[in-house]
């Protein structure tokens, strides 16, 4: 991408002028050589999205953006619907309340690395993974109902977890608002089988060391210590959101031009906030982020069996579970008045800074733990949200290294069995139903992390506290 094309802000931030219907500006945070390598589409992308009713302030793109579905996946963008603000099924994505859980065990790596192998195979063989992965658990009518009104806690009520799960989960576990009634059967149907399951694509369970800490003060207040492993999941709403995201981005197609909204491209189909449509959507997709959080839980549940069998004196404690796929309303400052807004974060996170009201008592000194998996192969991250972040980007961050080639030409580059060899050679494990996903999902097909990372911290939008390392990774 040509950077002369940007007003720089400062060494991480990069604004596009308000131009061809835009009523906002867009800005782009990274440094100069992520802002370089990013596809053209992400500026017209964020662009267009600038171009939508409503929008507040600005139009953003986090240091991982890449092209995507109508917003570039690392978008972030506000509306008010006394504004006439919108909707957007393609700026919340089709996999809708994705997101990562991060585990502590409390045991050093030492403990897991006597038993790595057979950890891994234990893991692999509980946690089903893969294109249509169907679990143990079967949902009738009464009980899908329940859980999308519900999420982890219609999990944790059925014994799957600890109620202490739910004051370190987002929303406490249960996304209010929900209305299980605006999802269609089918979308019921594809998920009737497959609670507890990872799914495919970058989705993955990972068993990590943390090898550096960067926050000491933070890292104590979120019970990080080196040398100690860690567990991540990451995984979404599975068939069901996918199969809202698409029905309703047919349905916004339509009903845009009746509310007068001239799309940019079709793709950002979308609903004025206060419309018939939107509310509905709004109501499927709060269900389709309780499906999300319920399906985290029971795979959090899943792993804690296993790590039973297998390293019984684990503790794992959950430290955070956070979203980033999705449309949430929150208070925001803008011009120094506070206003209530529907804030779209499409692979991108959450990242409220300290004294926020809405995070866990016990986390609210430090700010929230905003987890940053790397790809697969590669170190992950946990930071922390700032007080900057709330002006910057409505209190946003990066999300994860971003793709920086297509899942096809990286299986036009890499075999999957080669990886897996040559990441067992470094010591992680990896185990997969489908080496043709692992081709995909291949290190060198994503972007650095740590570049991503530190453009992040250094752009304000998240402080740096700690990395972790994969030692076993489980993907689909």
């Amino acid at each position: 991408m040509d950077l002369n094309r940007f007003t720089q802000l400062s060494e991480t931030a990069w604004r596009l002028e308000p131009r061809e219907g835009m009523r906002v500006p867009a800005i782009l945070y990274g440094d100069a050589g992520l802002i370089q390598d990013m596809d053209d589409k992400v500026a017209e992308q964020a662009s267009n999205v600038a171009r939508l009713p409503g929008i507040v302030q600005a139009s953003y793109a986090m240091p991982d953006a890449h092209w995507g579905y109508g917003f570039p996946i690392g978008g972030v963008a506000a509306f008010d619907p006394d504004e006439g603000g919108v909707v957007s099924a393609g700026g919340v994505g089709f996999d809708v309340s994705c997101g990562v859980r991060t585990l502590l065990t409390g045991l050093d790596r030492n403990v897991i690395d006597a038993v790595r192998h057979d950890l891994a195979e234990a893991l692999f063989g509980a946690i089903p993974a893969g294109m249509g992965s169907t679990g143990r658990i079967h949902l009738r009518d009464r009980q899908m109902t329940d859980m999308l009104r519900g999420g982890a806690a219609w999990a944790v009520k059925r014994g799957y977890g600890e109620p202490a799960d739910l004051e370190r989960i987002e929303e406490q576990g249960r996304m209010t608002g929900a209305d299980p009634d605006a999802v269609s059967d089918k979308a019921r149907k594809r998920q009737r089988n497959e609670m507890g399951t990872l799914g495919s694509g970058n989705h993955y369970l990972e068993v990590q060391h943390i090898t550096e800490i960067f926050d000491p003060g933070t890292a104590e207040a979120f019970g990080l210590v080196k040398g100690q492993v860690v567990v991540s999941i990451h995984c979404g709403s599975r068939g069901l959101g996918h199969q809202i995201g698409t029905e309703f981005l047919r349905e916004m197609a339509v009903v845009a031009a009746a509310h007068g909204i001239d799309l940019p491209e079709r793709e950002l189909a979308c609903a004025p906030i206060l419309s018939e449509v939107g509310q509905r959507y709004l109501g499927a997709m709060r269900a389709a982020i309780n499906c999300a959080l319920a399906n985290r839980q029971i795979l959090t549940h899943l792993t804690r069996e296993v790590f039973a069998g297998v390293v019984p004196e684990a503790d794992l404690a959950l430290l955070y579970d956070v979203s980033h796929n999705t449309c949430k309303v929150e208070r925001h400052l803008v011009d120094g008045r506070a206003r209530e807004l529907y804030v779209h974060r499409k692979g991108a996170t959450r990242a409220f800074g300290p004294g926020h009201p809405e995070l866990p008592e016990a986390l609210r000194a430090a700010g929230q733990p905003v987890l940053i998996g790397g790809s697969m192969g590669t170190g992950s991250y946990v930071l922390a949200g700032t007080t900057a972040s709330e002006s910057l980007s409505f209190s946003s961050a990066c999300h994860g290294a971003g793709r920086a080639m297509s899942r096809h030409q990286a299986t036009r580059r890499w075999r999957g069995r080669e990886l897996v060899d040559e990441l067992a050679a470094r010591g992680i494990l990896i185990r997969s139903p489908s080496l043709r996903g692992v081709a995909e999902e291949a290190p060198g097909a994503y972007k650095d992390v740590s570049q991503v990372v530190q453009a992040t911290h250094d752009a304000g939008l998240a402080r740096m506290v700690a990395r972790v390392e994969p030692m076993i990774c489980i993907k689909g």
